[in-house]
């Protein structure tokens, strides 16, 4: 199996698609999860009974002894105009109650999106020795990775990735970004910007639902720092075939520990689940043309929990790789953050004691997924201060 050394982590990585491609028939130890994390491989989503429904199933009186169950799914919010009162309810609604929604409409070119799934699929069926000059450490985790966290004999996700910063520019490391395919960086540099640029409409469309008064549109954004101070990262997820799907994940419950993520599901295999508020793990159809947009912990922060960051997972398959680019949207790393102002009240006192996100995110990089442990643990702080909040 090829592996890149230690390079700072606590063990020899090795590349998770050199695993698949070696024709194993079983999975190494290393990556198979305790009973209670594995994955629900029964392809149906959640199903919900209406009341009606079930009279008739316990023999209520009716012409219909055949019941139509609604199957659930994240909403679907239609972004074609981003500035209406209609769209910044249905966005905010969304973030209320799933944490979740797919976008259409959203002003990114549907060429595009192809584009950026072609050339990072390139990228990731180069010979391993290319690849491999661009291997990462924990330091940053920019570049070619196989795993999040640093805990020596951790149980490890089936999953590799490629791990970029885009904004700020003192972060804008060229280095990092592989020069091949040919396209790549002119590619990864014009979806970062429109995707970067649609964050900016979902910021105020989220605010704008959160009625705080006048200038609400801009609230979240300033609370980010402004949006030119906002953060921008990329990490384009690759998980190969897997003989075992059953016993592992390609990416550990988690809720994403910055302010706004926007997904590129794979256009063919679907494997995103999120966590419904029930405890069930639904499963995401990606729409065509569609973007998946979730809240990250700091706007769940920043909004005193009115929106929610949601845990979420990757199953893998044993047919089909998978391929997503997810875009990170952050406020600026080193401003403290808590729960603004105007979404505070006696009766809602404050859930979180202030943080930056360069200590917050501190958590993930060294210990992992590990679903919303690390906000919780925010919460928890807040309610030990002496003064009762």
């Amino acid at each position: 199996m090829d592996d890149e050394g230690t390079a700072g982590w606590p063990e020899p990585v090795v590349r998770v698609q050199s695993l698949s491609e070696s024709g194993l028939a079983t999975i190494p130890a290393r990556y198979v999860k305790p009973e209670s994390e594995r994955p629900n491989t029964n392809p149906n989503k959640l199903v919900v009974t209406t009341k009606e429904e079930k009279g008739e199933e316990e023999g209520g009186e009716g012409d219909h002894h055949q019941t139509n169950k609604t199957k659930m799914s994240i909403p679907v919010v239609d972004l074609s105009s981003p500035r209406a009162p209609a769209t910044a309810r249905a966005v905010s609604a969304a973030c209320r109650e799933w944490g979740f929604f797919q976008a259409v409409n959203h002003g990114v070119s549907g060429e595009l999106l192809r584009r950026c799934r072609r050339v990072w699929k390139g990228f990731f069926h180069l010979p391993m020795e290319v690849k491999q000059r661009y291997g990462n450490s924990p330091a940053t985790y920019e570049g070619y990775g196989s795993r999040l966290g640093v805990e020596k004999g951790a149980v490890l996700d089936w999953g590799d990735y490629y791990f970029l910063h885009v904004r700020p520019p003192h972060l804008h490391d060229t280095d990092k970004w592989p020069h091949l395919p040919p396209d790549l960086r002119e590619t990864t540099e014009e979806y970062s910007r429109e995707v970067a640029s649609l964050c900016g409409r979902l910021m105020a469309a989220m605010s704008a639902g959160l009625l705080v008064g006048a200038g609400g549109e801009r609230r979240l954004a300033e609370a980010f720092g402004g949006e030119e101070a906002a953060g921008v990262c990329v990490r384009v997820n690759y998980y190969p075939r897997c003989p075992q799907p059953e016993l592992t994940l390609g990416l550990s419950s988690h809720s994403d520990p910055g302010g706004m993520t926007v997904l590129l599901a794979d256009d063919r295999v679907r494997g995103l689940q999120v966590r419904h508020r029930a405890g069930n793990w639904v499963t995401v159809d990606p729409v065509p043309g569609a973007l998946i947009v979730n809240v990250g912990d700091q706007i769940q922060v920043l909004t005193n929990a009115t929106y929610r960051s949601v845990e979420h997972r990757v199953m893998v398959n044993a047919e089909e790789e998978r391929l997503s680019v997810a875009l990170f949207y952050n406020p600026r790393s080193d401003l403290p953050l808590a729960p603004m102002p105007e979404l505070i009240s006696p009766e809602r006192p404050p859930l979180y004691k202030p943080m930056t996100f360069d200590e917050y995110r501190l958590y993930i990089r060294r210990k992992g997924p590990r679903g919303k442990s690390q906000v919780e643990s925010l919460k928890a702080a807040a309610g030990d201060d002496d003064d009762g909040r």
